[in-house]
């Protein structure tokens, strides 16, 4: 990519402090550049008011810290300076390298984007006097708050978790209305968090900050983080599959990953950190890791439940922008891959009343699902599965009366399926179960056993 220039310039990027206030639930998260004038983000859990004291208190504010430093990403982005100061705190060596992992990795489509390399750029203060804090039990009741995010993924993990009776609170960030109506439609107890970003940070965009992808997943983990420790619970769960760990390969750049926060290596990263600095008895995992997208389609086309409320259109998510008109756009990255996903195992039907149309009789979408087969294309930058997953859900569908006739599979199976070996088009080892997760051991012998049921 060509580098971009930034019209915002400045020399430091500063976390100047963050306070919460326990009988209103509204912490506060304060940056600046320079000597400018403050950036205030605003988290509310609601709840309120929270007793806190002794080792909760103290956990709760290595949460709150954390969170800073963590959702800074936001604002660090729009100038990427070349200093990183911390104002009213100090941190070890450990946060700092997670930190140091989660911003570069985490903006590595950012930079793809922007022509830069963050590499060996960003350097978080280290104070050899910040105490190695070490967590402590804290007597967490068991219960689970459980991220929705309102598509496919999400809904699969709370009905997983209702089958198996683990007591759960149905949990998201944000004013989404169709995230709500999902959230409504799981009959179980809701938590809708609250996060508004500085509103100079979208004035700066417009006159010509740096913009772009953020680790977004991560921010509202940590916001997640802290809502547990508020309520007093000892699960935040997550719905990331275990594709989310590849990423799209660029001739002459390598692997970008856009989706990299979602992926098994800030899962363990920021899932062990917590553990070991934040609360010990906090369990944070994605109750989806061992299992693949076309798993996880699965899973989901097990029950009709929210066939009219779901969607993982992102164009429904978008902070500004427009939004389609129904709950799928149908020509978007995600639009695509979740049709295709789901088609092995659906009936057709059913999928296209869902989509409103069939996605795979469009000559139109070619270029769309070309770039998911990877074939004359890098995969998108979406939350979308592996190039081998859609294939051979492709392949699979091409040997189906029902859906072979279709423009885009007749043209798969005649122009690219040939191209391609046998042992790629298979789809039964993707739905093989991984063992690569840091659920709790005996949920994970229990999910097994639902997973393959």
């Amino acid at each position: 990519m060509i580098p971009t220039q930034s019209s915002f310039k400045a020399d430091v990027f500063r976390f100047v402090r963050c306070q919460l206030d326990a009988a209103t639930g509204v912490a506060e998260l304060v940056y600046a550049f320079d000597d400018g004038p403050e950036l205030i983000e605003t988290i509310t859990v609601p709840g309120a008011p929270f007793a806190l004291a002794g080792a909760r208190a103290t956990a709760v504010e290595r949460a709150l810290r954390l969170l800073h430093l963590i959702a800074g990403v936001s604002y660090y982005k729009a100038a990427v300076p070349e200093t990183i100061r911390i104002d009213s705190y100090a941190i070890d060596a450990d946060t700092a390298a997670l930190l140091e992992l989660i911003y570069v990795n985490g903006l590595g489509e950012f930079a793809y984007r922007n022509g830069l390399n963050l590499h060996g750029k960003i350097r978080f203060p280290v104070d050899a006097a910040a105490a190695d804090t070490k967590a402590s039990p804290l007597g967490l009741k068991p219960h689970a708050l459980v991220a929705i995010g309102g598509g496919k993924d999400s809904l699969v993990s709370i009905e997983a978790l209702r089958t198996l009776g683990v007591e759960q609170t149905v949990t998201w960030i944000g004013g989404s209305q169709l995230i709500a109506a999902c959230a409504q439609r799981t009959d179980l107890p809701t938590l809708n968090l609250g996060r508004a970003l500085a509103p100079q940070l979208f004035e700066l965009n417009r006159q010509g900050a740096y913009n772009g992808h953020i680790p977004v997943t991560v921010v509202n983990s940590a916001i997640m983080v802290l809502a547990a420790l508020l309520h007093g619970v000892d699960q935040v769960v997550f719905s990331n599959e275990r594709s989310a760990s590849y990423g799209s390969l660029i001739e002459g750049t390598g692997e970008v990953n856009h989706q990299w926060s979602k992926g098994w290596a800030c899962e363990q990263a920021f899932g062990d950190y917590v553990q070991h600095q934040v609360a010990a008895d906090l369990h944070y995992y994605s109750l989806l890791r061992p299992l693949s997208e076309l798993a996880v389609a699965r899973q989901f086309a097990r029950t009709d439940r929210y066939d009219t409320h779901f969607s993982s259109c992102n164009r429904n998510f978008h902070i500004l922008g427009e939004r389609p008109a129904s709950r799928w756009c149908g020509v978007c990255p995600k639009c695509h891959f979740v049709f295709l996903a789901l088609a092995p195992f659906m009936p057709k039907p059913r999928l296209v009343g869902i989509f409103g149309r069939n996605l795979l009789d469009d000559a139109a979408q070619t270029d769309g699902f070309d770039a998911l087969l990877e074939y004359r294309n890098h995969k998108p930058f979406e939350c979308v599965g592996e190039g081998r997953e859609s294939r051979a859900a492709m392949a699979a569908l091409a040997e189906r009366p029902e859906w072979r006739e279709d423009t885009l599979v007749e043209r798969f199976a005649r122009e690219i399926r040939p191209q391609l070996g046998g042992d790629d088009l298979r789809i039964e080892p993707l739905l093989v179960l991984d063992d690569e997760q840091r659920l709790p051991p005996a949920l994970w012998e229990r999910l097994r056993a639902h997973f393959a049921a």
